[in-house]
């Protein structure tokens, strides 16, 4: 599996931003995926997960109501809406697929100007 995320960029606090991970797998995508973060001197903690069916979903307790995760099985593709950003979402975010061993995507930054 390979993943290849975009979207991404600068944008104000209070705005919206839309990531998307395209994952070229010949498989059906049978794994969980999902998008974490890492900030300067920090580590990486995870935003919100899709598990395989695209059912169960976790969000990180500070974006709840803010951030939602989908995925377009279709296009092997999984999108992070993000919404109501905060200067503190400032990160790096990594697309992540649940294989095994697991999967990381290149990495995007997305910077929130206060």
């Amino acid at each position: 599996v390979q993943l290849v995320e975009s979207g991404g960029g600068l944008v104000q606090a209070g705005g919206s931003l839309n990531v998307s991970c395209v994952a070229f797998d010949d498989g059906s995508m049978v794994y969980d995926m999902g998008w974490y973060r890492q900030s300067p001197g920090k580590g990486r903690e995870a935003v919100a997960i899709s598990g395989w069916d695209g059912e169960r979903i976790i969000y990180l307790d500070s974006v709840k109501g803010r951030f939602t995760i989908s995925r377009d099985f279709t296009k092997k593709t999984v999108h992070l809406q993000m919404n109501s950003l905060k200067p503190g979402n400032t990160a790096t975010y990594y697309c992540n697929a649940n294989t095994s061993p697991g999967t990381w995507g290149q990495g995007i930054q997305l910077a929130v100007s206060s």
